[in-house]
């Protein structure tokens, strides 16, 4: 059977960071070559903050195949077809933005898993299996072991759930968007906050529970990022293709400025 592993999925299994970076900006699929190059393990394909359209984000997904990083599409909301569109299409992964409860949990799982453990609709043709026609149970066995299913907790109300979030079965990551959680926290921006590391704390604990693993969103800073992967953040959303570039191409500029023209 030919089956593209699902790289993250099997790093986190291992006990290894799963490093991952945020498509933003780039719409060509070279982008999945380049990324994988520079020693990330998943391509976070952002469908919430982004204008992409669903057929470059399923071509991108594709060549992540190909270039050996996990495809990973963030939703733009809650609907099925917002995660079942790009999972069959190419992505190995979902990821479900502000999840605030078991039950929104429970809907994820419904519509990201094959029966028996969820109500995917099933089609055939799977890029993840390499076109591989397969009796229908092999196929929905092996794409739901494959698949990588994540919700975003990014409110005080998710993290006070986050026990119950973590118990859902089909549910392998809760990934804190820190950025929106502070925001709802009424401390925007204060990522260095007790209340932040409170959070990452029972979060991290829930997940240790029930066999499940803690993913860290919006810490860029070195010594915070540090600090929650020790406590136990597995599942790293390192920056985006934006930042990288802004950031590279102004030291750039600014060195260049620096020098005395001769």
């Amino acid at each position: 059977m030919a089956v593209i592993r699902n790289h993250a999925k099997d790093k986190l299994k291992a006990g290894e960071l799963a490093l991952g970076i945020g498509i933003r900006q780039a719409r060509t699929v070279d982008i999945a070559k380049i990324s994988k190059v520079c020693g990330y393990d998943w391509l976070f394909i952002d469908m919430e903050h982004n204008a992409m359209s669903m057929e470059t984000a399923v071509e991108i997904s594709v060549a992540a195949l190909d270039a050996g990083i996990t495809p990973v599409v963030r939703a733009a909301g809650h609907e099925h077809f917002h995660a079942t569109r790009p999972l069959d299409g190419g992505a190995q992964g979902v990821v479900v933005p502000h999840v605030n409860s078991a039950a929104e949990a429970q809907r994820v799982v419904s519509n990201c898993r094959y029966p028996p453990i969820g109500h995917r609709s099933v089609a055939g043709g799977a890029p993840q299996l390499e076109y591989e026609a397969l009796p229908v149970g092999e196929f929905t066995r092996v794409q739901n072991e494959n698949t990588l299913v994540v919700v975003m907790l990014e409110s005080p109300e998710a993290i006070g759930n986050a026990e119950e979030i973590a118990a859902v079965e089909g549910i392998d990551v809760l990934l804190i968007g820190t950025n929106d959680l502070c925001a709802e926290m009424g401390i925007p921006g204060e990522f260095g906050h007790p209340d932040v590391e409170r959070a990452y704390d029972r979060t991290i604990a829930a997940c240790r529970a029930n066999g499940k693993f803690a993913g860290l969103g919006g810490i860029y800073d070195q010594d915070l990022a540090r600090k929650f992967v020790r406590m136990g953040a597995r599942f790293v959303l390192a920056g985006n293709d934006l930042s990288f570039l802004m950031a590279a191409a102004r030291g750039r500029s600014e060195f260049l400025r620096s020098i005395s023209p001769g």
